[in-house]
């Protein structure tokens, strides 16, 4: 009897072991797949200041160089 009853110990311990264990493997996935999606949105957003920065750059040349022109042939029509 003593026997039986050490042996469903050991079962009823190895199934609360196996049970915390999946929690755990459960609880990591989560917080592995958390951190992923953190990193993509980073990644997102890092992209997008770097395109605006770009854009605003682009702008800003295409306003000097049409600057420029425009005096340049404003001489040669008046000059």
């Amino acid at each position: 009897m003593r026997m039986r009853q050490s042996i469903n110990q050991f079962e009823r311990a190895f199934l609360e072991e196996s049970r915390a264990d999946a929690a755990r493997r459960e609880a990591v996935r989560r917080r592995a797949a958390q951190r992923s999606r953190q990193r993509h949105i980073e990644h997102v957003h890092k992209r997008g200041t770097m395109r605006f920065v770009l854009l605003v750059l682009v702008l800003i040349a295409t306003a000097v160089i049409v600057t420029v022109a425009m005096f340049q042939t404003l001489y040669l029509v008046m000059g």
